[in-house]
């Protein structure tokens, strides 16, 4: 049973994913001023959610080996980091609007917070881009090698959460981040370093 090409917990999951969408639509439109800076932070904040969510996946797979539940998360991964990069234009879209000029987005560029998350969209830009089917034949073995921008574009997003406010926004950010770097870590240790039984000659 399909509806528009989609199987049906596709479609459920896109349901999920757009509901932290729904309080942002009054200010999105709206025309108070201040109602609309304050969607920079959830806006950004879901991004990262999703982001760390859909990286999650592999780490989760290999830690949960035989269970079904991250499967499930590695094959709807692609949805999840789609979404990612859905609340992260929007979080840029916002503060554009919200500086008002180029003079000014050009004037904050120095700061810590600033040029890293600007660069951290420029890298989630291909990897949206490449996101589909398409790409990856097209790419063939190159497609993998650019989806590992994820990771440097990861380290960004945490960067860019933790310096706000003068680095005060490191606890939450660190929270946020602390399952991922957890799971990139036991893939480091099981991968390269965990012992191993010697191979019989």
């Amino acid at each position: 049973m399909t509806f528009l090409g989609q199987k049906p917990s596709t479609l459920v999951l896109w349901v999920v994913l757009a509901l932290p969408a729904l309080p942002l639509i009054g200010p999105l439109f709206g025309d108070d001023a201040q109602a609309f800076h304050r969607l920079l932070h959830p806006s950004g904040e879901w991004a990262a959610r999703f982001m760390i969510i859909g990286m999650m996946a592999s780490g989760l797979m290999l830690l949960f080996k035989g269970r079904q539940w991250p499967r499930w998360l590695v094959h709807h991964r692609r949805d999840i980091e789609v979404a990612a990069f859905v609340y992260a234009a929007l979080h840029t879209l916002v503060y554009v609007i919200d500086r008002g000029t180029l003079a000014r987005i050009v004037e904050a560029l120095p700061h810590t917070e600033i040029w890293t998350g600007w660069l951290a969209m420029i890298l989630f830009v291909p990897l949206a881009v490449t996101s589909n089917n398409a790409a990856q034949r097209w790419l063939h073995a190159g497609w993998k090698s650019l989806q590992r921008l994820a990771y440097p574009a990861a380290v960004l997003v945490l960067i860019h959460w933790a310096a706000l406010h003068n680095w005060g926004s490191w606890p939450p950010a660190a929270i946020h981040f602390g399952p991922l770097i957890g799971l990139w870590a036991y893939r480091l240790w099981y991968w390269y370093l965990r012992p191993r039984s010697p191979q019989p000659a």
